[in-house]
């Protein structure tokens, strides 16, 4: 293989890894929008439902601590780390903690909502979010 034919294979290679990529985050921003609907759908029809909101906490990540926060929402899973805020917003309520965090709140962040919880984890367990979000309109807290 001489010089010109090993730069053009690199090049190759590089476009194919670009395509790849590309075609990756159209994927996860075509999920991301379908999940963000579905929590909007949620919010709206628990908003119908009255089904009543609460002042949400935070756990430390090491799960020893729990954080008052400023957020109101549902808690959409049995362990009460997930949750979904009244402005439509998904939240895992996992926190660093510390001493800031006892003394004035922790204020976890929103983030993207996948669209099957759990996907990946080591126990195994994972579920659609539409189906936990289902579960926690019918009054079970899914998982």
């Amino acid at each position: 293989m001489d010089e010109g034919d090993g730069r053009e294979w690199r090049e190759r290679q590089q476009r194919a890894v670009r395509a790849h990529a590309a075609a990756d985050e159209r994927r996860r921003a075509a999920e991301q929008a379908e999940a963000a609907e579905l929590v909007a759908w949620f919010v709206a029809e628990a908003t119908r439902r009255g089904l009543p909101t609460e002042r949400l906490a935070a756990r430390a990540y090491d799960g020893r601590g729990r954080y008052r926060t400023r957020l109101r929402g549902w808690y959409v899973d049995r362990a009460r780390t997930r949750a979904v805020d009244v402005a439509g917003r998904f939240h895992l309520l996992t926190v660093p903690g510390g001493l800031r965090a006892r003394l004035l709140g922790a204020e976890p962040q929103p983030s993207p909502p996948p669209l099957v919880v759990g996907a990946g984890g080591r126990d195994g367990e994972s579920i659609p979010l539409r189906t936990l979000l289902a579960r926690r309109l019918d009054g079970d807290d899914g998982p």
